[in-house]
């Protein structure tokens, strides 16, 4: 129809988007009029799990750490899509098999390839 740009399946989810942003935005504005407002120093200062902190919270992080959560990241991904491959194998046959196949050797040629650039290694 020419007139109704929102399908009416999405009018449910519209309604529960705007009631979560109101119920949201309503409870962190009346909650700043009951909340304590009590600074000290000792409550402004930073922990680390109730122990004082060790160093500057501004200290750089080492590449590796970086390197190490998005090759996390990558490898966990890749593997995620297997498991709808697993279900249907039976309906696809033998070429989703080779798909599969050079899918985890690329996979593998990557993991080889971290693996001696020494990306997998924590200390250097």
């Amino acid at each position: 129809m020419p007139g109704n740009y929102l399908p009416s399946e999405y009018t449910a989810v519209l309604v529960m988007l705007i009631f979560g942003l109101i119920f949201g935005g309503m409870t962190l504005w009346i909650g700043r009029f009951f909340r304590l407002r009590r600074p000290y120093a000792e409550k402004l200062t930073a922990y680390e799990s109730g122990n004082p902190p060790s160093k500057s919270p501004r200290f750089p992080f080492s590449v590796k750490f970086y390197l190490v959560a998005i090759l996390f990241v990558v490898f966990d991904v890749e593997a995620i899509f297997l498991y709808p491959w697993a279900v249907v194998y039976d309906d696809l046959g033998s070429f989703a098999l080779i798909e599969m196949t050079i899918f985890i050797g690329l996979l593998l040629v990557g993991y080889i390839y971290a693996w001696k650039k020494g990306a997998l290694k924590w200390d250097r």
